[in-house]
């Protein structure tokens, strides 16, 4: 056995979120010198519950291994059947971790570091949509560049979030948000300190927000709510202003203005 490759591969399975429980299986499957493998893996996340089928291939020409991808599963909490799977692939930095896959699958965004077609590097958040497939049936990924104009710190400076006021708080906390966690936090209101619970929204530009029963929040829901009124004020301006003169004063004769 190469011993070189299973320890890359036991660490790349580690750091990919799968801990270090499946070695003993690992090592015995690349023992058997077969042309592919895979390995199962459960977890549990609050009560959800994601299975996991890692697939590895031996190469053509040499005894090394290959970890290409892993199928995840999500079970909803309640649920005896999966509700939603995706296949994540492997490659050498940046992948998809087994707590972002259960984030994406829950319906959350996670920031990535990537690269482009041309080996260049960027960042943007990735989320599944949930409304489009690939060839492979797998949901095509949304990305929200930095460009978009979705911005964590400003969107978290919005609330009066008490994790903020420490730095090395809000630093852990804009981590967890960026892998795409549901994070609890304690909002600073009149009738005293509350836990709350938030996601970011970069879709959106701003955080879905929760209360301590997981259930969206009235600032959440005003957050929207202003929002697509915004939008309908834009598309009305957009839409008189493309009125021809004639039809403004039919409309404002109609209206009984003079």
């Amino acid at each position: 056995m190469n011993e070189q490759n299973f320890d890359y591969l036991k660490n790349q399975v580690k750091y990919s979120g799968f801990g270090e429980t499946l070695e003993g299986q690992l090592k015995e499957q690349i023992q058997k010198g077969e042309p592919d493998f895979s390995l199962k893996h459960q977890a549990d996340f609050g009560g959800d519950t994601v299975n996991a089928n890692l697939h590895f291939r031996k190469s053509g020409m040499t005894d090394m291994y290959f970890f290409n991808k892993y199928d995840l599963s999500l079970t909803k909490s309640g649920q005896e059947d999966p509700s939603i799977s995706q296949t994540f692939y492997v490659n050498k930095d940046n992948n998809i971790t087994l707590k972002e896959g259960y984030n994406l699958l829950d319906g959350r965004a996670v920031n990535k570091n990537l690269v482009n077609k041309e080996q260049e590097k960027y960042n943007a958040w990735v989320q599944l949509d949930f409304k489009d497939t690939d060839n492979q049936g797998n949901f095509k990924l949304k990305q929200f560049h930095e460009n978009y104009g979705f911005n964590l710190s400003k969107a978290l400076e919005k609330h009066p979030i008490k994790e903020l006021q420490n730095p090395e708080d809000q630093s852990r906390l804009m981590d967890s948000l960026k892998k795409g966690n549901r994070q609890s936090v304690t909002f600073q209101l009149e009738g005293g300190d509350q836990k709350r619970f938030i996601e970011a929204s970069p879709q959106f530009k701003n955080l879905n927000i929760y209360d301590s029963n997981q259930m969206r929040t009235t600032e959440s829901q005003k957050e929207s709510q202003s929002e697509s009124k915004s939008k309908m004020q834009k598309q009305d301006i957009q839409e008189e202003s493309d009125e021809s003169p004639s039809k403004k004063r039919r409309k404002r004769k109609a209206a009984g203005i003079a």
